[in-house]
């Protein structure tokens, strides 16, 4: 089995798999574009739903708190008002002039039988007179029972004391009724209901009962206090309150055959006096109130407006507690609306919100689909010319006319076409031209060889004889033997520019082995500085001393560093200074060696033309503009770099890169300065 990381690549990403297949699939922008809208509508569309139901259930719910916490402020007002008639009652029944008389001539049953039709009228339970140290004078309820002393009774108590009208909800115990008012302890009689989430409680029955109760002073004319006028209603069983509230704050609204609204009033966390149906259809009398609402309201003492679980149903409800004459508290007064109703609300409205953003989302959608074909169209038009145009036909043009980025772009690509076609023929025409001339050059580069083959034999005559009449002093005339001399120094010169020519057109493959560049320069700068030329040149060396070995062809790039450092001499003119500098570039895996000198520099157009054949800035007879070209031909046979840096007046330096691999890696690309 192998390790190579084609077949780990082919164990894990299977050509024929699944990720595979989906990266080959090619998707149209415009299917991109659609599905992008598709996606952002979407997104959109879910988070207004999620965002509008929160919202919507919220606003609902805070409308329904609010309702009901007016409804609860409608209750309290119909309450007390109950409780101000029955203080209104027996204060002007103690007002009367006829019972003050009555109490102070003794004439009581006359005092009775208005007492009676007062407490009738009034719809009163409880109608009575006691005298100034709290003893019953008159009982209109139980007209047999009179002389039981009721100051401990808290509101009677307060107003004997006080000598003030006084009035406040009370509880009633279950005996003082039994025998005080039979009747009345037979309605404050209540089984407890077991309750779904109301506290646990012991009892299974209650007997006291809760009233509506005041009393005021009867004053005899010198204002003397002569007794009191006491009067009340049990709320036990008396649906008179809860019905009012029902019908006054909810006009006796059936919703899918339930009260809208409900009303209760609690002795503690019984139900007492309701219109809360139970499941038999039956006022909901001895059901209890949940823990929470009981916790709250009974215990801390704090109103409760929230849902809550009311007998059978979940109701908006709220709660306030009833306190008595020293701010304690006896029961709860409660008013509640049917949650179901708000619930239907809340689904019609967020269904309605639901029809509308999708609505709006598919409108959307349909929108989305001209505006992305509006601009896939022209997109496609782009895509068809520009694999026109890589195929070759540069003549291929876009029309678009979107007024938008598009049609600048379809201009920009026209004139891009165009430029591109302008080059083409640029191109091709340059390209004949120097295919020609590659031709013609190739044909001067023979021939120029062969002649230089066929002359150097009688040249090399020339050069024999010439030295030969010389050094024989054959010629004794100074004339003759400046001549000859002249004769010698031209053919020596015909015979360096033939040597030239042989080595630039037959320039041999490298023979590469591993040598060190500095090495090779230090050899290269031993040759060359006791010459004269270098007798006022300081030359100076940065090695880099851990410089790795390089595989390149000795002799050549001796070659290649000796025609450096003579360029360098002979553009100082034999003064100056010249730098040689070595170091590695690990990141091309290159060898540099640069050439500096504090010559007169090169200009700009010569920068271009330095490494061209027979191109040279030295004088007629001085040069052959071999050199530059041949060192050229040799880097780029190491796959090496040569280039130069440099400013009129400011020097130049050569700078010479060899790959330290025999293939070179090509990681720096020959190039002319």
């Amino acid at each position: 089995m192998t390790n190579s990381p084609e077949a780990i690549t082919t164990d894990h990403h299977p050509p024929t798999g699944f990720f595979f297949r989906l990266r080959s699939v090619r998707v149209q922008i415009g299917v991109k574009l659609m599905l992008s809208y598709l996606l952002v509508i979407v997104f959109i569309s879910s988070v207004f739903m999620v965002v509008g139901e929160r919202l919507i259930s919220s606003l609902i719910l805070d409308e329904a708190q609010e309702k009901v916490r007016n409804d609860l402020n409608s209750a309290r007002e119909i309450y007390n008002n109950k409780l101000n008639q029955i203080d209104t009652t027996v204060q002007s029944t103690a007002n009367r002039f006829f019972l003050r008389d009555a109490l102070i001539n003794g004439n009581l049953d006359a005092a009775f039988d208005e007492l009676d039709r007062i407490k009738k009228a009034e719809n009163l339970d409880v109608l009575a007179i006691t005298d100034k140290y709290g003893y019953v004078l008159i009982r209109t309820c139980n007209p047999d029972l009179t002389g039981d002393n009721q100051g401990s009774d808290t509101i009677i108590n307060r107003t004997l004391y006080s000598k003030e009208p006084s009035a406040a909800t009370i509880i009633v115990s279950g005996e003082i009724l039994q025998r005080d008012i039979p009747e009345l302890a037979k309605q404050a009689y209540i089984e407890l209901i077991d309750t779904h989430l109301a506290r646990e409680r012991e009892e299974t029955e209650i007997t006291d009962g809760m009233m509506l109760k005041a009393a005021a002073p009867i004053f005899d004319y010198e204002d003397n206090l002569i007794g009191v006028v006491y009067g009340g209603v049990l709320l036990s069983k008396d649906y008179e309150i809860v019905d009012k509230i029902k019908q006054t704050v909810y006009e006796d609204v059936i919703y899918k055959g339930q009260d809208i609204g409900t009303a209760t009033i609690f002795m503690d966390d019984v139900r007492i006096s309701t219109n809360v149906k139970n499941k038999n259809g039956e006022r909901a009398i001895g059901t209890r109130v949940s823990e929470d609402v009981y916790n709250r309201v009974i215990v801390q003492g704090e109103p409760w407006i929230d849902r809550a679980y009311v007998v059978n149903n979940w109701y908006i409800t709220a709660y306030e507690p009833i306190h008595d004459v020293y701010g304690r508290v006896i029961g709860i007064l409660y008013v509640g609306v049917l949650e179901q109703k708000y619930l239907d609300i809340q689904q019609r409205t967020i269904i309605t919100f639901l029809a509308i953003t999708i609505a709006g989302a598919l409108i959307s959608l349909v929108a989305s689909y001209f505006l992305a074909r509006g601009i896939h169209n022209p997109i496609r038009k782009l895509v068809s010319a520009s694999k026109e145009i890589a195929a070759g036909q540069l003549d291929t043009r876009v029309t678009v006319r979107t007024n938008d980025e598009l049609q600048y772009l379809a201009i920009s690509f026209n004139r891009m076409a165009q430029s591109l076609q302008k080059r083409d023929d640029q191109l091709k025409e340059f390209a004949t031209q120097r295919i020609m001339e590659s031709e013609r050059l190739a044909l001067v580069g023979q021939l120029s060889a062969n002649i230089a083959h066929e002359l150097n034999n009688p040249l090399q005559g020339i050069i024999t004889f010439s030295h030969l009449l010389l050094e024989d002093g054959a010629c004794d005339d100074a004339t003759t033997r400046f001549s000859l001399e002249k004769i010698v120094g031209q053919a020596n010169r015909c015979r360096d520019i033939i040597r030239g020519l042989l080595d630039f057109s037959r320039q041999r493959k490298p023979e590469k082995a591993l040598c060190s560049i500095n090495e090779v320069l230090h050899e290269c700068a031993s040759l060359v500085e006791h010459q004269a030329l270098f007798h006022n040149i300081l030359v100076i060396k940065y090695f880099q001393e851990d410089l790795p070995m390089a595989i390149i062809d000795h002799a050549q790039i001796e070659r290649v560093f000796i025609n450096m450092i003579v360029n360098a001499a002979e553009a100082m003119e034999g003064s100056g200074h010249l730098t040689i500098s070595t170091r590695y570039k690990p990141e091309s895996d290159f060898v540099e060696i640069a050439f500096s000198d504090t010559g007169p520099g090169i200009s700009e157009m010569n920068q271009k033309k330095i490494f061209d054949p027979f191109f040279t800035t030295k004088d007629i007879g001085h040069g052959t503009g071999l050199g530059l070209a041949i060192s050229y031909g040799i880097i780029k046979g190491h796959k090496g770099s040569i280039s130069v840096e440099s400013e009129i007046g400011r020097g130049a330096t050569f700078i010479i890169g060899l790959p330290l691999k025999a293939n070179g890696n090509n990681k720096e690309s020959s190039q002319h300065g």
